[in-house]
């Protein structure tokens, strides 16, 4: 009975190792696993502040960028089209979502044989993420990674011909995720911002100090004092609403856009209350295109002559090295032109640059 009673406790020892190796195995592949896609509520209707073409082919997708956030983005496909295409992801502006300017540029794109996806950056739109409304100059570069992810593995997509285009302060992102990711064959950066240089040092470099970035800091800090003992985050305002008699000509290009029906869009940080007033931070401490030299695949930067952002364009191409980058001045046209003005975006020429480098 002795025995018996020690080959008994011996086996259930055994059973119980085996589980918890069997655990051990689970764990460590889940581990390993790609974060599972969130199921969202999305918007089943048009609505999009622009018109649908009945050219191309409309739906939504979805995919996770390695933090795990679920990115929703619009699919626009040439209608009748076969085998595998080339294909673009896009977004941007700054605060804007896929409803607005990068989804007209996807449709156009469509329309001239390419998939696209237009997507919402993390914490944005109908992405996931929280806290909602916040900026990472990191995670935000990852978010095109994370579309040339899903477009990569498409049966529908030659993952050998994979561009992006990034509109306004994602067309900063766009050329750092470039850089970054050599899978991006060729990027179009839109009348494009550095959002790490106009953090760290005011529109024009107007407040680049150590004081003032100090300054800065020291007041988004105490702000987040704040919202952690409020237990809410406080929004920065978006386009300024109501419209000073006195403001910029370049604010009152931003109002014209996104505080009109033109743009508007009530999933818009811009159109609406803005990014969290914190999400600064990050930017003011990081510089984009640090490696911009090394970046071998093609660019094309797209910019407005009238455009306040147009300094942000000529400076970054001149960081860019090789035969296989180019700058297309828009004579005339100011920075919110180049979001959706159909007769001013030069959408033939820059389809022209991916059927050159997407070969």
């Amino acid at each position: 009975m002795k025995v018996g009673g020690i080959l008994t406790g011996a086996i259930m020892l055994l059973s119980v190792c085996q589980t918890l190796n069997a655990q051990n195995m689970i764990n460590q592949n889940t581990d390993k696993s790609l974060a599972p896609i969130e199921q969202l509520a999305l918007t089943a209707e048009w609505d999009k502040v622009f018109p649908k073409s009945d050219k191309v082919e409309h739906s939504k997708v979805s995919f996770v960028n390695r933090y795990g956030i679920t990115l929703v983005a619009d699919m626009y496909k040439p209608k009748d089209a076969s085998g595998k295409l080339p294909a673009i992801a896009v977004s941007g502006p700054f605060g804007a979502v896929k409803e607005q300017s990068s989804g007209l540029y996807a449709q156009q794109l469509a329309e001239r044989g390419y998939l696209t996806i237009a997507f919402d950056p993390s914490f944005t739109g109908e992405s996931g993420g929280m806290p909602r409304r916040v900026a990472s100059p990191d995670i935000n570069t990852e978010d095109f990674s994370a579309a040339v992810d899903y477009l990569s593995v498409s049966p529908e997509v030659d993952n050998e011909r994979i561009g992006i285009l990034g509109v306004c302060g994602w067309g900063g992102i766009a050329i750092q995720a470039a850089i970054n990711d050599p899978r991006i064959k060729a990027t179009v950066a839109s009348t494009m911002y550095d959002m790490t240089r106009v953090n760290a040092k005011g529109y024009f470099d107007a407040d680049d100090s150590k004081e003032k970035r100090n300054a800065s800091r020291s007041a988004m800090a105490r702000q987040r004092t704040e919202d952690f003992r409020n237990g809410e985050y406080t929004r920065a305002g978006g386009v300024v609403d109501p419209l000073p008699a006195d403001a910029p000509q370049f604010v009152k290009d931003y109002y014209d856009y996104y505080k009109t029906p033109r743009g508007f869009h009530p999933r818009s940080g811009n159109s609406t209350d803005g990014w969290n007033a914190t999400s600064g931070l990050p930017f003011v401490n990081f510089k984009f295109f640090e490696y911009a030299d090394e970046l071998e695949n093609a660019v094309l930067i797209v910019h407005g002559d009238q455009a306040h952002s147009y300094y942000f364009g000529k400076d970054t191409f001149a960081m860019l090295k090789g035969d296989n980058k180019q700058m297309l001045t828009i004579k005339g046209a100011s920075h919110c032109d180049l979001y959706d003005q159909l007769d001013i975006i030069p959408f033939d020429e820059i389809a022209a640059f991916y059927n050159e480098y997407l070969k």
